[in-house]
């Protein structure tokens, strides 16, 4: 498989390039462009968590720990003592750090169900869930960042895919196909359930035909055109 640096360096390159053409075609600002890079990027290490050892796990874990830290006591900062609060954060980020890192871990294998398509839709999805209903993004915004999470995602599993394959010997090496999947037989039950809680989540997720409508508005595609083709084309 494709190693930590070029899969933070390509998907790096596919959501700026993908984030500009969102942004020139008016569809994000300036910092929601750079914003989406960013996720999109990180989207690009998401698959490799369930690597304990991998530095995508490794940071990984530690930023949603310090988050959730942070978000307890901003949660009681008016209920709490200053003692308490500090007490509760450093609770709260040793559990997660430590206590559910460890138990991910153990539940998971590397190229197992959170390697797969259906996972990291699941991940996007959280992603417009926190935005949306957490930071009180915009629905469009919300749907953008988790669109960005998705792709960067699909990029890494893709690079994954292109280094099964041993070119010039012409051959398949053992671990193609155990990147770009979308279900296993021996996870049977875990698909079940992971395909159900999609599917709930699609039920009760923020506004999408906002998100839907700015994406097939034919004006969007019209600025698009005169942004990236020369004045004499535009009109062709």
């Amino acid at each position: 498989m494709a190693n930590f640096n070029t899969h933070i360096s390509v998907a790096f390159l596919a959501s700026s390039v993908a984030a500009l053409i969102v942004y020139k075609a008016g569809m994000l600002s300036a910092p929601e462009f750079l914003l989406c890079t960013v996720v999109g990027t990180l989207g690009g290490l998401l698959p490799d968590i369930d690597l304990d050892h991998s530095v995508p796990a490794q940071v990984g874990f530690n930023v949603i720990s310090l988050l959730v830290a942070f978000g307890m006591v901003v949660y009681w900062v008016g209920v709490l003592s200053v003692v308490t609060l500090m007490a509760l954060w450093v609770l709260t980020y040793v559990s997660m750090r430590w206590g559910v890192f460890r138990l991910f871990n153990t539940l998971t294998s590397h190229r197992g169900i959170v390697h797969s398509v259906p996972y990291m839709f699941a991940v996007a999805m959280l992603v417009v869930y926190g935005c949306f209903y957490g930071l009180k993004y915009g629905a469009v915004f919300s749907w953008f960042l988790g669109l960005f999470t998705f792709f960067g995602s699909m990029v890494h599993l893709v690079l994954d895919e292109i280094y099964s394959v041993n070119v010039f010997g012409l051959k398949l090496k053992k671990s193609f196909g155990t990147a770009l999947k979308f279900f296993s037989p021996s996870h049977t039950l875990w698909y079940a359930v992971l395909y159900g809680l999609i599917v709930i989540m699609l039920i009760f997720a923020p506004p999408r035909h906002v998100f839907w409508q700015n994406l097939t508005d034919p004006m969007t595609w019209l600025l698009l055109k005169k942004a990236f083709l020369p004045t004499g084309f535009v009109n062709v």
